[in-house]
C-alpha cells in the first residue's frame, strides 16, 4: 500500500532525496529465481554475499528514501540512538519525499542505476519491478546466514521481501528473498463508543446497520468514512478490502487471468456494497478522501465508524488536534479500535514495507546496509522499535508488552496478521492499481455504474497482464 502524510505528523521538514554518485556493486548478476506462475519476467537482481564484509571505520552516511510521514522521522532517531551504540562511525538519514513522488522519486535514479540512497524501502507491490529490473539486491544466502526466518510469520516475510510470489502473500521458502520487514501495517476499524456503545460492530452488516443508526440519530455526523481517492492505492484497497470479506478474488494468480474473477459474482456483490450501501453513509464531497481527511473527520467528531491504516492513526489521539477530549484518555473515553468486521471471509488488507539494498550503492555502503539488516531484525532490537513507535514483524516482538502496551490499536495489529490478503506482486502492479483507483473512485462518484466499473477495470488490468506475458516487466 502507499499513504499519504497524516495529521499528527511531526514538524520535521521533508528532505529532497539529492542525487550523487554511487558505485554500481561488482556483484554477481544471477539469472531467474524459479520462473514464478504469477509473472512473465525473469529476476535479474545482483547477489549480496552470505557474509557481511569488512566493515569501513571511517565516517560514513546509511542513507534510506521513503515517503515523508511520522514513521520516517522515527526511524532515522531511532536508528541514530541505538545503532550509533554498535556503530559510532555511522550516521542514518532518511531521506523523505511527497508520497506521490515516492515511487518515482527510486526509479528515476534506478532507470539510472546510480542512487543516492543505500536503502529504498519498497511497497511490497514495489519489489517485482525492482527485481526484474535488476535494481535491487538479492539477499537470500545472506538472511539464511543471518536472520532466523522462523521468528517471522512466513506470510509477512513474503510479503516484504520474496519473489516471485506462487501465490499472493504466501511464503515460498524456494523463493529468493530481496528485502526484509520494516513497518507492518493494516486497517483498523475506529467507531465511537460514545454512539453506536462500546462492543464493536462484528460483522460487515452489522457494521452498516449502526452505522445508519447512528447516522440518523446523530445529524450532522455521517455513518463512514473511509479513503475514496482516484490517488496512490486509496480507492482501490478499499475496494479490494470489501471484496475479500465479500468471498471475492482479486485475480488467478495461476493463471494470470483478471477478467471474469474480478468481476465474477462476488466481486459484483462486493462492489454494490461499497457503493450503494457504503457510499451513501459518507460525508458529502468525500468522494477524494484519503487518510488525512478521514482521520479529519474523525479527529473533528464527524464520523460514527472510520476505517484507517494503523501506522496512521496515532495523531487521532493528540488532544492538540481533536474536539473529542482534551486529554489521550477522554479522547479513548470516545474511540474504539477493533479489527475489521467479517463477512464471508476475515480478510484484512496488508499494508506496511520493506527495506531493500540498492544495487548501485557503493561496496561500504552495501556492506554497511547489510549490517544494520542484521541488527534491526535482532528480537531485542524490533522490542524497541515497537516502543519507539514502530510496528515490528518478529513475531515475540507483536506479542511483547513493549508494542502491546504503545499503543491502544496495536493490538489489532497483532490479532489482524493471520487475516491478511495482499494485492498483486507483479512488475506490472502500478498500472493495475491505477486503473483500479480510477474506476472505484468513478463508481463512487456516480461516473460508472458499479457493474460497468468493476468490468472495465477487470478488461483493462487483464490487457495489462497479456501485454507483458512475454516482455519481463517492469515500467
Amino acid at each position: 500500500m502507499r499513504y499519504p502524510k497524516r495529521i499528527g505528523r511531526l514538524s520535521v521538514p521533508g528532505r529532497k532525496a539529492r542525487l550523487a554518485t554511487a558505485a554500481i556493486l561488482a556483484a554477481t548478476l544471477v539469472a531467474g529465481c524459479g520462473g514464478g506462475e504469477d509473472d512473465g519476467a525473469e529476476a535479474s537482481a545482483p547477489k549480496a554475499p552470505a557474509t557481511i564484509p569488512t566493515l569501513t571505520q571511517d565516517p560514513l552516511t546509511l542513507s534510506f528514501i521513503w515517503f515523508e510521514w511520522p514513521p520516517a522521522q522515527a526511524l532515522e532517531a531511532f536508528a541514530n540512538a541505538e545503532y550509533k551504540k554498535l556503530r559510532p562511525n555511522v550516521t542514518v538519514k532518511v531521506n523523505t519525499v511527497p508520497n506521490a513522488n515516492w515511487h518515482d522519486a527510486m526509479f528515476t535514479q534506478f532507470a539510472a542505476r546510480k542512487t543516492d540512497f543505500d536503502i529504498a524501502i519498497l511497497d511490497s507491490q514495489h519489489i517485482g519491478e525492482a527485481v526484474t529490473n535488476g535494481n535491487i539486491l538479492d539477499i537470500t544466502d545472506f538472511v539464511k546466514s543471518n536472520i532466523d526466518v522462523t521468528a517471522y510469520n512466513p506470510y509477512l516475510l513474503a510479503a516484504y521481501g520474496q519473489f516471485p510470489q506462487a501465490e499472493t502473500g504466501q511464503r515460498d521458502e524456494n523463493a529468493s528473498l530481496y528485502g526484509l520487514p520494516l513497518l507492518g501495517d493494516t486497517w483498523t476499524m475506529i467507531y465511537r463508543k460514545d454512539l453506536i456503545g462500546d462492543k464493536a460492530p462484528q460483522t460487515w452488516d452489522e457494521m452498516i446497520s449502526a452505522a445508519e443508526k447512528c447516522q440518523a440519530d446523530n445529524p450532522g455526523v455521517s455513518g463512514l468514512a473511509f479513503h475514496q481517492a482516484n490517488g496512490s492505492d486509496a480507492a482501490a484497497v478499499t475496494y479490494n478490502t470489501v471484496n475479500g470479506v465479500y468471498g471475492g478474488n482479486l485475480w488467478n494468480s495461476k493463471d494470470r487471468k483478471i477478467e471474469g474473477v474480478l468481476n465474477d459474482q462476488a466481486g459484483q456483490e462486493a462492489m454494490d456494497v461499497l457503493v450503494n450501501k457504503m457510499k451513501p453513509l459518507t460525508a458529502k464531497g468525500s468522494g477524494n478522501w484519503f487518510i488525512d481527511e478521514v482521520n479529519a473527520a474523525v479527529a473533528q467528531g464527524k464520523a460514527c465508524i472510520a476505517f484507517q491504516w494503523i501506522a496512521a492513526s496515532g495523531g487521532l489521539l493528540d488532544p492538540k488536534q481533536s474536539t473529542l477530549g482534551t486529554s489521550r484518555e477522554q479522547i479513548l473515553d470516545k474511540l474504539g479500535f477493533a479489527t475489521l468486521p467479517t463477512q464471508k471471509t476475515n480478510l484484512v488488507p496488508l499494508g506496511g514495507m520493506g527495506m531493500h539494498i540498492s544495487a548501485y550503492a557503493a561496496e561500504a555502503n552495501q556492506a554497511e546496509a547489510l549490517n544494520f539488516m542484521k541488527w534491526f531484525e535482532q528480537a531485542d532490537v524490533q522490542k524497541k522499535w515497537a516502543a519507539a513507535g514502530g510496528v515490528p514483524s518478529r513475531t515475540d516482538a507483536l506479542q511483547s508488552p513493549e508494542f502491546l502496551n504503545a499503543q491502544p490499536f496495536n493490538q489489532v495489529y497483532t490479532d489482524s496478521v493471520p487475516r491478511m490478503r495482499d494485492m498483486w506482486n507483479v512488475p506490472e502492479y502500478a498500472r493495475l492499481v491505477d486503473i483500479e483507483n480510477t474506476n472505484v473512485n468513478a463508481a463512487l462518484n456516480g461516473a460508472k455504474s458499479p457493474k460497468d466499473a468493476l468490468d472495465d477495470i477487470a478488461k483493462e488490468q487483464q490487457k495489462v497482464l497479456d501485454s507483458n506475458r512475454k516482455g519481463g516487466g517492469g515500467l
